[in-house]
């Protein structure tokens, strides 16, 4: 495993020591952590596991994540799996303008809700399928590259109403959603269709302290 350090200024909440996430670069799950940690200007120390090593199926990896799955975040005595879970977490007990991130209303918590149930399924089994099967050179999927086109196009519509996928300002929603949709041509799935998506893109990495996902060399060329 190799780590690297990001150091911010100190904030009253802020964890004593520096959070430790342990991910994979071109991992988008990994990606929407590190890309909530920069834009709340949290001190991390990436962890990086080694996936050719079978890192994740190590002994030492399965007592933080029994899945065997990145990311994970260890802060103090605190270690937690599953990257929506950790946005949460990072939310309620660091973000001083938690209620943008995470809304407390019932309807405007319930938008952001939708949107990360959509991250963890349409997205998932479409874009983020796509990639990975030219990121590890598996049989390619018609029916992945068709469920990013559907999603695409319902997130296109949403994003032809509101600036965020859940209304005027981003929230988790965004995050959650950002890194497979902006590598989603490294899985041959094109952006060129949706205005309203590269747009909504351009607005996530205007954001303060926004960090972009690493690129690989394959799919679509840019």
């Amino acid at each position: 495993m190799t780590a690297s350090t990001a150091t911010t200024a100190t904030h009253p909440a802020w964890p004593a020591q520096p959070i430790r996430l342990y991910r994979v670069a071109i991992s988008g799950h990994s990606h929407r952590v590190e890309l909530f940690l920069s834009l709340l200007g949290l001190p991390f120390e990436r962890v990086e596991i080694d996936l050719a090593a079978k890192g994740h199926k190590s002994p030492q990896f399965l007592a933080m994540n029994a899945f065997g799955q990145v990311p994970v975040i260890q802060d103090g005595d605190v270690t937690l799996a599953d990257s929506n879970a950790i946005l949460v977490y990072l939310n309620a007990r660091y973000a001083a303008d938690a209620e943008q991130w995470l809304p407390r209303e019932a309807l405007a918590a319930a938008r952001v809700q939708r949107w990360l149930s959509v991250a963890a399924g349409p997205l998932a089994f479409g874009p983020a399928a796509a990639r990975v099967i030219q990121l590890f050179g598996r049989p390619e999927s018609a029916e992945a590259v068709e469920r990013a086109h559907a999603l695409f196009g319902v997130m296109e519509q949403q994003l032809g109403q509101t600036r965020f996928l859940a209304g005027e300002t981003a929230t988790l929603a965004d995050i959650a959603n950002y890194s497979y949709v902006a590598r989603a041509p490294e899985g041959k799935v094109s952006l060129q269709a949706y205005p309203e998506l590269r747009a909504w893109l351009t607005r996530i990495e205007a954001l303060p302290r926004f960090v972009p996902m690493v690129k690989t060399p394959v799919g679509l060329a840019p």
